[in-house]
């Protein structure tokens, strides 16, 4: 809604036109400036600012499932980090990475399309070294990697792999699992130049060796679950989630530790009030119970099992028989 005016500040406006001390071709100007916003139609901007902070605090879960990972797997200094989310066009990426490099290309079922999950060869062969001993501080130069350095570099990302599933289990579930991988990010054309992604990009420290880990998500890819990749989601489904736990343990240990009454009825017998007032000492009463009859089990106030009594050493004792029914259960509560 553009700015009103009021009567007092127009009448200023018009004796400063008037008089000569506000120009008012300046004036059209500089708010014809200030309506004009720089747009470009070859590069869109598909991603919000608060779709951009979802995908970094998301990440940022991810990122630290992962240096638990590696410090656990390779018992060494490990430090991984979100460096920045930005959007770009696939193409502007693929001119961005080196070649050679280490390219995973993704399936992320149930959604549709591929990501991209690529090492920079340092961080790779620092990697290598120290799966097969060594303590990671590499000095190989930049060259593809080997069918058996490829092999231990895809059983990595398989495995970094149930940690990006699990850092984004809170917004949506997914399998991602490894399709192929590159050298040359010219022969990666997952979607066309022009199309949108969104990049990740991770700083890695293995040892003494840094390097970087992008991740490319085109937007063809989240366009179907573009309205969870809000703050509010997914703080709202984090909290829920860990409260719902947290809230069923504690339900399920104060329950254990409930104590509820657990009766067996010998038997009933109807007197009259009359019959009940004349009772005395050493007086019988017949019971509707036979002995060989199971006797039911009461917890609180509803029969749900039936015994034989007895005595367990010197203690009197019962023998669970069967178990009640729901059509007994009606019954035996209505008795």
């Amino acid at each position: 809604m553009p700015d009103v005016l009021s009567q007092a500040e127009i009448d200023a406006l018009l004796a400063g036109v008037m008089d000569g001390t506000v120009n008012a071709e300046e004036a059209k100007q500089e708010a014809d400036t200030r309506k004009i916003k720089v747009y470009d139609f070859k590069r869109p901007d598909k991603f919000s600012k608060d779709q951009i902070r979802t995908l970094y605090m998301l990440h940022e879960s991810f990122a630290r499932l992962l240096n638990t990972y590696l410090s656990t797997h390779l018992r060494t200094l490990i430090s991984v980090d979100v460096a920045s989310v930005e959007q770009l066009t696939y193409q502007e990426f693929v001119q961005s990475v080196a070649n050679p490099s280490f390219i995973s290309v993704l399936g992320v079922p149930p959604l549709k399309g591929n990501i991209i999950l690529e090492f920079d060869t340092a961080i790779a062969f620092a990697y290598i070294d120290r799966v097969f001993g060594g303590d990671g501080n590499t000095q190989i130069k930049t060259r593809v990697l080997t069918e058996i350095e490829d092999a231990v570099m895809r059983r990595f990302v398989t495995a970094a792999m149930n940690h990006f599933k699990d850092a984004w289990s809170n917004v949506t579930p997914m399998n991602p699992f490894l399709e192929t991988t590159e050298s040359n990010p010219q022969f990666m054309q997952i979607v066309t130049p022009s199309e949108m992604v969104v990049i990740i990009t991770l700083q890695l420290r293995i040892g003494d060796t840094e390097g970087i880990m992008n991740i490319c998500i085109p937007y063809l890819v989240l366009e179907p679950i573009m309205s969870k990749l809000t703050t509010t989601f997914w703080v709202a489904s984090s909290i829920s989630k860990s409260e719902t736990e947290n809230q069923v343990a504690i339900i399920q240990s104060k329950l254990e530790k409930t104590e509820v009454p657990f009766i067996v009825e010998v038997g009933e017998v109807q007197i009259t009030i009359k019959e009940f007032l004349m009772l005395g000492f050493g007086d019988v009463l017949q019971l509707g119970t036979k002995v060989k009859d199971d006797l039911p089990c009461r917890v609180g106030s509803n029969a749900k099992f039936y015994c034989r009594p007895g005595t367990f050493g010197k203690k009197m004792a019962v023998q669970i028989t069967r178990v009640v029914n729901p059509e007994e259960e009606d019954n035996a509560n209505v008795q």
